[in-house]
């Protein structure tokens, strides 16, 4: 018999008892933030849960404090153990023969508050961030669009995961806006560079991973170890200014084409909740070196959505239908890798996917794919775009499908505004 919850859940919700993903809010406007857990409707409110005393497993009963504080950081750092503990303590206390908080009124009042009513926050303090590049199919079709088809992945991607450093100050929550960017660009001919607000604006459809516990500087994470090490994914839309982006990424890689904002959503799903819905990942040819080298290499079967919805437009239109299994270097390889050389991880570290593009058109995760850098425009049920507009808004949702539920994570939107002026 597959769990239930006294709490009513719709069949097409993300958050039923078998997910409870991690996020902070704030109750009130002028209410502290407090760490949660969503289930249906509802965030049920975990400084309420510890203070009556029903974290009582023998790693929380002496650690519940973690969640009297303002972001999950100090949870995170408890790692897998207490994780484990604390989900097992919370499905029992929201199932539907439990009697603590379903037959206590006063508790069920204070610690149930309805989602709808709720401001969701940033769910952790990122002291760091870094994105990989880690879908063949757009190392692929990036490197054909820029460099052509004879060569387009560099002969290193297969053996390493790639990555960059990001900007961790500029990570914001879903429902931000997000400032159309100034910087240089191309110059046309002798001319001096374009300056001015991007002309080329894109989305990347990415999920991040949230670091749980750390490791030391200079003890590097082994590859079937790293698992331990990730407490769970959020989605997460990697704003581009291709245009900015081309111009400067020579020698160093990426800077201000993509430091201007980042947008996550606010549950973390953790990996016990996706575990039914791990997969097998792909074959990796040629074979990676041995610290990368997994006895268990796998994927989760995450169906992922984008949608933009132009200004003044009544309905969103889905332009890219995608998958998390797509990735060729797995969560846990980005972990041991970003780790090989003695770099320390601290608990709320995020590392992004990068863009997750499958094999098909519609599968692409990025506009700079979709219009082939601008040269073939993307109908939205009326306008066309090469690349967003003002007034657009981006939505990105992913869910896992169940016998019966969803494992979802919510959405991770934002509206493009223009520059200041």
């Amino acid at each position: 018999m597959s769990l239930k919850s006294f709490i009513e859940v719709h069949p097409e919700s993300h958050f039923p008892i078998q997910n409870l993903p991690y996020g902070v809010f704030k109750p009130q406007p002028s209410s502290s933030p407090r760490p949660g857990v969503a289930i249906g409707d509802y965030v049920l409110d975990l400084s309420e849960i510890a203070s009556a005393g029903l974290f009582d497993g023998p790693i929380l009963k002496n650690s519940s404090d973690c969640f009297l504080e303002p972001n999950l950081n100090k949870f995170l750092a408890l790692g897998r153990p207490a994780w484990k503990e604390a989900r097992s303590s919370l499905q029992k206390l929201l199932s539907a023969t439990e009697p603590t908080l379903r037959d206590n009124a006063n508790l069920r009042q204070k610690a149930l508050v309805p989602l709808d009513k709720v401001e969701l926050l940033l769910p952790i303090v990122i002291g760091d961030y870094t994105d990989f590049f880690s879908s063949m199919h757009h190392a692929k079709n990036c490197g054909t669009i820029f460099r052509g088809p004879e060569n387009p992945i560099p002969a290193n991607w297969f053996h390493l995961p790639i990555a960059y450093h990001g900007r961790a100050s500029s990570i914001v929550i879903s429902g931000t806006d997000i400032i159309r960017p100034r910087g240089q660009g191309h110059p046309a001919g002798k001319a001096p560079p374009y300056f001015g607000p991007s002309l080329k604006l894109d989305y990347e459809l990415e999920m991040a991973a949230v670091v749980g516990t750390g490791n030391e500087l200079g003890k590097p994470v082994d590859v079937n170890e790293a698992a331990d090490h990730i407490f769970g994914l959020v989605l997460m839309n990697d704003w581009s200014a291709r245009d900015i982006q081309a111009w400067e990424y020579v020698p160093l890689g990426p800077f201000l084409g993509k430091s201007f904002g980042t947008t996550i959503s606010p549950w973390i799903v953790t990996l016990d909740a996706l575990e039914p819905f791990s997969c097998d990942a792909p074959k990796q040819d040629p074979q990676p070196l041995p610290y990368l080298a997994e006895k268990i290499s796998k994927n989760y079967d995450i169906s992922l959505e984008v949608q933009i919805k132009p200004a003044g437009a009544k309905d969103s239109t889905v332009i890219t239908r995608s998958n998390f299994n797509h990735l060729y270097w797995t969560l846990t390889q980005q972990l041991a890798h970003h780790t090989i050389n003695g770099c320390n991880l601290r608990p709320g570290d995020l590392f992004g996917t990068g863009t997750i593009s499958g094999p098909e058109p519609e599968s692409y995760g990025c506009l700079l794919e979709l219009t082939w850098n601008g040269q073939k425009p993307l109908s939205l049920n009326g306008p066309s775009r090469k690349f967003l507009e003002d007034g657009d808004e981006v939505t990105i949702t992913g869910h896992c499908k169940g016998n019966g539920y969803n494992v979802g994570f919510g959405k991770c939107s934002g509206k493009i505004v223009p520059p200041h002026p």
